[in-house]
């Protein structure tokens, strides 16, 4: 099997990479189907991604690497056409940078997944799995989003996000194409940009910084370890129905206030480390997935339990300052 990953030099797509190349530290493929003989990382190398994420499995003779943009029509058509999946993590995913300029995210996650899709058609690739976000839901007080849900995005990052997944299922049902799309909750663990909360805070507090909590505090998301959502996905694209939209949830909800007191207490800091900042524009208040399709039909269960991932990710950011210190200043501006 021949896989293309696009945005495969960043946080979630490198995991991915090593973890269908069997990397150290990887449990390796959902099932043994997945094994590839080739995977091909189709990343532009924006400020986020980053070849040291690949490391692990430069030496592997069935990685290949191509530098280039999704939206380039003429490479996008050269790169798929001898491939059997496309697994589609590239996109410009940070919201604060959205509401400071949506136009990037229009452009990447709109006509580029449209570029994408194009080619895929015309080569026939046997499937192609869109990776996506619980953001495209917009806010719920209660409850939990089913994959019926409607749409009702409220950031231009997640507007993005919500018309490249129905444009994803639009090339399902106008042209029969073998596609899927995941949405997944909030995720963390380690070579995440340090701009997210999780590697941002714990990077600042590591340096003695302070940290910014928005508002109140009282947003709450559910945390996703970065390795059981690319388990899931490898799922998706092993048994996954064509047409169908999964969600992959880590099963734990915090507020933005305890999810801080976690990562304090970890890096060993204090309350006074904490700087209120005025809330972002339009933050949704509670994202909530219902995983109950997952895994009744691909048999999802999130393994890395949250205390020990969170844990387990403050220490590699401990002992990994190589990787994220030359990141701190374009992270922070």
């Amino acid at each position: 099997m021949r896989i293309l990953v696009t945005g495969g030099a960043g946080f979630i797509g490198s995991e991915y990479v090593r973890m269908l190349l069997a990397a150290p530290g990887s449990c390796g493929p959902a099932d043994p189907q997945l094994e590839p003989s080739v995977v091909t990382v189709l990343d532009k190398l924006t400020y986020s991604g980053n070849l040291a994420n690949l490391a692990a499995v430069r030496d592997d003779r069935r990685l290949r690497f191509v530098r280039g943009d999704i939206c380039d029509q003429a490479l996008v058509d050269e790169v798929v056409a001898d491939h059997d999946v496309v697994v589609h993590f590239a996109a410009e995913s940070h919201v604060d940078r959205s509401i400071a300029g949506a136009a990037p995210f229009v452009v990447t996650n709109v006509l580029g997944t449209q570029t994408l899709l194009d080619a895929a058609l015309r080569h026939g690739a046997h499937r192609f799995v869109h990776v996506s976000t619980d953001e495209v839901y917009g806010s719920i007080d209660e409850g939990f989003w089913t994959e019926a849900s409607p749409l009702a995005p409220n950031s231009p990052y997640s507007a993005s996000k919500a018309a490249s997944d129905l444009l994803a299922l639009a090339y399902h049902r106008t042209h029969g194409m073998d596609v899927v799309v995941t949405r997944c909750s909030n995720n963390y663990g380690p070579y995440q940009y340090p701009e997210k909360i999780v590697p941002l805070f714990v990077t600042n507090l590591l340096d003695g910084r302070t940290v910014p909590l928005y508002g109140d505090g009282g947003n709450v998301r559910d945390w996703l370890h970065v390795h059981d959502h690319c388990v899931g996905i490898a799922l998706v694209q092993q048994k996954g129905r064509a047409g169908e939209v999964y969600h992959i949830g880590g099963g734990t909800e915090l507020t933005n206030k305890e999810l801080t007191a976690r990562l304090l207490a970890a890096c060993g800091a204090g309350w006074d480390r904490v700087v209120p900042v005025a809330d972002r524009k339009g933050h949704d208040r509670r994202y909530a997935l219902d995983i109950g399709k997952t895994t009744a039909e691909l048999g999802y269960t999130p393994s890395v339990d949250l205390d020990r991932g969170l844990a387990e990710t403050v220490r590699w950011y401990r002992d990994n300052r190589a990787w994220w210190e030359p990141l701190k200043p374009a992270a922070g501006a």
